[in-house]
């Protein structure tokens, strides 16, 4: 039996291989930056009935196990992407909330010592860009 990437995915993770996460992970694929409400209708569409709390609870087990990382700009619903692990930084629309992907300029891991730690111990930071996109500073 031939498996799938994102399969042998949710095996790495210790999670059992189901149709709603198989959904979930491929609606974060084509969708990054999805809010919950957005996943759970492109779930709906590849795969028909499926609860709102089930929607929730793979997203949360994704997370956890690292498959997908959870972000919260302020003043948007929580957003989800499969783009985990490299400590990328994000950009915000403050009109349209429109979120895109920003690679660190000084390679991996920047930013992981600040010039004041106050002595935590940092395994993450998360950094966001504001302003307008290129759709809102035409409108």
């Amino acid at each position: 039996m031939h498996q799938t990437e994102t399969e042998v995915l949710l095996r790495e993770a210790s999670l059992r291989v189901t149709r709603p996460r198989i959904a979930v992970l491929a609606a974060l694929g084509a969708h990054p930056h999805a809010d919950a409400g957005t996943v759970l209708q492109v779930v709906r569409g590849q795969i028909g009935a499926v609860s709102t709390q089930a929607v929730y609870d793979v997203l949360k087990a994704l997370t956890d196990a690292g498959l997908v990382r959870r972000i919260e700009p302020e003043g948007s619903p929580a957003r989800y992407e499969r783009r985990v692990g490299d400590n990328h930084h994000h950009v915000v629309c403050r009109r349209c909330g429109a979120i895109a992907d920003v690679d660190c300029a000084t390679g991996s891991a920047p930013c992981m010592t600040g010039s004041q730690d106050h002595g935590f111990a940092v395994d993450e930071v998360e950094v966001t860009y504001w302003g307008l996109c290129p759709g809102c500073q035409q409108a």
